[in-house]
């Protein structure tokens, strides 16, 4: 009878240890999937401010679940405890609320802290796998995970470093003003009147415009800014369409004490902030200049929905935070090579950032249609010198070329030149930006000498 009870015992347990050791596998599935699952949710959550240090910051909280989950349950439910797995959750437990938090000092030391100690947390991770994981799905599951985690540590340490060393190589070339409850930086050079207001493209810097600033600069005062998030201007917490923009830009010229009116030149999406400026502020406007700019739309064509717009704005929040793990800095090494060499590797440097990356993508998926709509209230200049600049390079779009005609309308007082250039070398590139200078200038001078546009 002992004998036959002691094989029974020995069937149950051979029985019970395949079937622990097998859920071992599953239990990393499963715990890996419940954190990307937990970070998707609260990234959803409507409560939660779309804003990339927030986001960023529930996110490795939702990871941070996982990792718990997978040292309790391997501990609990298989003989192959991984309790390891404590280690990354307290990290993330610890980096989650550190990007939650709105300190900047916070935020600056820990952007030195966390990429070696996620190098070194995951070199870790991986010898305890190794020596713990029997299960080879196990491993196939794990070892992906921990590759993204390494990549990221190094990437981390690469944009720390390079954003260090950007701030002391490109300071501050202007001076910071602050319109309310964020500081934009703005940039004169030269002498004279009317000063001229240099509105770069969607997407870019004062840097994009350092062909044509120190060109017009040889004839009058010519100043240049950085939008909001942009440059070296801070972030701002309100909507960033075309109507804030231009209060913004009124707000700047008035607290840095510079005088108007001013001739406002706008490329691309820049044309449409100027045309906004004109409509608001009318008497601060003595001329204009439209460098294959964006179109109005009608008022009838712009509408708004909140819910498409809070899903775009968490995606593209998230996508910014990439910038934080090098990616900016990749992308932008392949641009602005036609630029003069401070001036490109200022742009560089500039537009590697998250905070870049986060204005970029809410000036293109937020607010664009705004303000195009917002553009359209400009219906008259009331007589004041125009010229209409049309990059014809690139360019066989007759509806583009239409709406360059009809903006030519705005004033009595206009002309619309056509340049043998790209919509981007018309700003980017020594030769072709030259006739952009030009138009400017003949503006100004119309302005001076009160006598209307003529055809060089």
């Amino acid at each position: 009878m002992p004998t036959t009870i002691q094989a029974n015992d020995l069937r149950s347990t051979s029985s019970v240890q395949p079937a622990a050791k097998s859920r071992i596998g599953l239990i990393v599935a499963l715990s890996l999937a419940a954190g990307l699952v937990a970070a998707a949710v609260l990234v959803a959550m409507p409560f939660i401010p779309a804003k990339e240090n927030v986001l960023t910051g529930v996110v490795l909280l939702g990871f941070g679940l996982g990792w718990a989950l997978l040292a309790v349950l391997s501990v609990r439910f298989s003989d192959q405890p991984q309790r390891w797995a404590a280690a990354p959750a307290v990290f993330m437990a610890v980096a989650g609320p550190a990007s939650l938090s709105g300190s900047a000092a916070v935020q600056t030391v820990f952007s030195w802290v966390w990429p070696p100690a996620l190098f070194a947390l995951v070199v870790w991770m991986f010898l305890r796998a190794r020596r713990q994981l029997r299960s080879r799905i196990a491993r196939w599951l794990l070892y992906p995970v921990l590759a993204v985690l390494m990549i990221a540590s190094i990437g981390g340490g690469v944009e720390t470093v390079g954003e260090s060393v950007d701030a002391r190589a490109y300071p501050l070339p202007g001076r910071l003003i602050d319109v309310g409850g964020h500081r934009l930086h703005l940039h004169c050079t030269g002498s004279g009147s009317p000063t001229v207001l240099l509105e770069p493209g969607g997407g870019a810097g004062s840097s994009d415009l350092g062909w044509i600033a120190p060109a017009v600069a040889r004839d009058t005062t010519v100043c240049v800014y950085d939008r909001a998030g942009r440059g070296w201007s801070d972030a701002a917490d309100g909507p960033q369409d075309g109507a804030h923009i231009a209060a913004d830009l009124h707000t700047l010229l008035n607290r840095a004490h510079v005088p108007g009116p001013y001739v406002l030149a706008g490329h691309s999406f820049g044309g449409l902030y100027v045309q906004s400026f004109a409509a608001q502020f009318p008497d601060q406007v003595a001329g204009m200049v439209l460098l294959d700019s964006t179109a109005p739309k009608p008022v009838r064509a712009f509408q708004t929905n909140s819910g498409t717009y809070d899903v775009i704005r968490r995606g593209s929040a998230l996508v910014s935070a990439l910038a934080h793990l090098g990616l900016g800095r990749l992308i932008a090494q392949g641009s602005y090579d036609t630029l003069p060499p401070r001036s490109r590797d200022e742009a560089r440097a500039n537009s590697s950032t998250a905070k870049h990356l986060d204005s970029f993508f809410e000036e293109f998926l937020g607010y664009a249609d705004a303000s195009m709509q917002q553009a359209s209230a400009l219906t008259d200049l009331n007589g004041k010198p125009l010229i209409v600049l049309t990059a014809d390079e690139g360019n066989n779009d007759n509806q583009w070329q239409s709406k360059q005609n009809q903006l030519a309308t705005l004033s009595t007082n206009s002309l619309h030149r056509h340049a043998t250039a790209s919509h981007d070398s018309l700003i980017s590139d020594q030769t072709d930006s030259a006739a952009a200078s030009q138009a400017i200038h003949d503006v100004v001078t119309a302005v001076r000498t009160s006598h209307p546009l003529a055809q060089p």
